[in-house]
């Protein structure tokens, strides 16, 4: 597996749905999108597993329209670990299948 480590601001869309992300930094995106060409899924998703703090789950990246990647967190995490808006998440991710 191909992993990276950093630390995001957590941030909630705006819309409908609550819906809370943190955005893979630019080296980091860049390079998910050379090891992943002609591999990614539906919406140019890239399977992941991702550990924050004492939580690992499995989800997918999506890609932006600035060329980086935003990473879902879900409730039971956000609460888990105790993130709000605007927490440092301090992640470590790994591409899966790859």
């Amino acid at each position: 597996m191909t992993g990276y480590r950093f630390t995001a601001p957590l941030w909630i869309y705006p819309g409908e749905g609550s819906w809370y992300f943190v955005t893979v930094p630019e080296d980091v995106s860049d390079e998910i999108t050379d090891l992943t060409e002609g591999r990614r899924r539906g919406f140019g998703s890239v399977r992941v597993s991702v550990t924050v703090g004492g939580s690992t789950w499995q989800t997918s990246v999506f890609p932006t329209k600035t060329g980086t990647y935003m990473l879902p967190v879900k409730k039971a995490i956000r609460t888990a670990e105790d993130l709000l808006e605007g927490s440092p998440v301090e992640t470590q991710l790994e591409l899966v299948d790859f």
